[in-house]
């Protein structure tokens, strides 16, 4: 596959799946200001159980496509990010007002984490260069999100810059892991199953939407 043919399918499965701009009811309340502020909480405790889950996923993953180098580099600067991530959600949960005993304490809810036990269920059974392909199409519609609740939470709740150092990390651009996308997808070739990734992404974005639905009815 040519680099020009790895961009075009990455472009068309990530527009595929864009999710519809009125399908996540909770980052529009976070945006208003309307959402308790109790709920930021939740997220953050959500996200704790969700990074870690992720990290040990995509490190899977990169063990996996042991013989598609491209592939596996994409997989483990994942893993790096969530590494990163997980480093900065301290700060937002001090920002909530909870410390590692209620971290311990709170129990997840299924509605957030079906998202990274669909990850998992990716990591056994998927086909690593669909994967690719179905997680870079999600992470489009979160860096928006992430960047949305950033700003209001700095604007609307009053949270610090260290606070709001999770969701401005997955807000940033990143041009390096679209090349490391586009060269794993390229060297994919004719391991890529299309129909496949197309389904893999369509559950990660439906199982997504699931998590904000269930902050959204916490939010109220």
């Amino acid at each position: 596959m040519t680099e020009q043919q790895a961009r075009d399918v990455l472009d068309t499965i990530a527009e595929a799946l864009a999710p519809q701009p009125d399908a996540n009811r909770f980052v529009p309340a976070v945006a208003a200001g309307t959402a308790v502020r109790a709920v930021i909480g939740t997220l953050a405790l959500e996200q704790r159980h969700i990074v870690a889950a992720d990290r040990r996923s995509f490190l899977h993953l990169a063990q996996r496509a042991a013989g598609q180098p491209r592939c596996a580099e994409f997989f483990e600067t994942l893993a790096e990010g969530e590494t990163l991530a997980l480093e900065r959600l301290g700060a937002l949960l001090t920002g909530c007002g909870l410390d590692e005993v209620a971290a311990r304490a709170y129990e997840p809810q299924a509605g957030c984490q079906a998202y990274p036990a669909y990850v998992a269920w990716l990591a056994l059974n998927g086909e690593p260069a669909d994967v690719v392909l179905a997680l870079s199409a999600n992470f489009a519609a979160w860096g928006g999100y992430c960047a949305t609740i950033a700003e209001a939470l700095r604007t609307r709740y009053g949270f610090t810059d260290e606070a709001c150092g999770f969701f401005d990390f997955f807000a940033l651009p990143a041009p390096a892991l679209r090349a490391q996308a586009l060269a794993a997808v390229q060297e994919g070739g004719g391991r890529i199953s299309l129909p496949a990734a197309h389904g893999y992404g369509r559950l990660l974005q439906t199982y997504e939407l699931m998590f904000w639905d269930t902050l959204a009815v916490a939010a109220r």
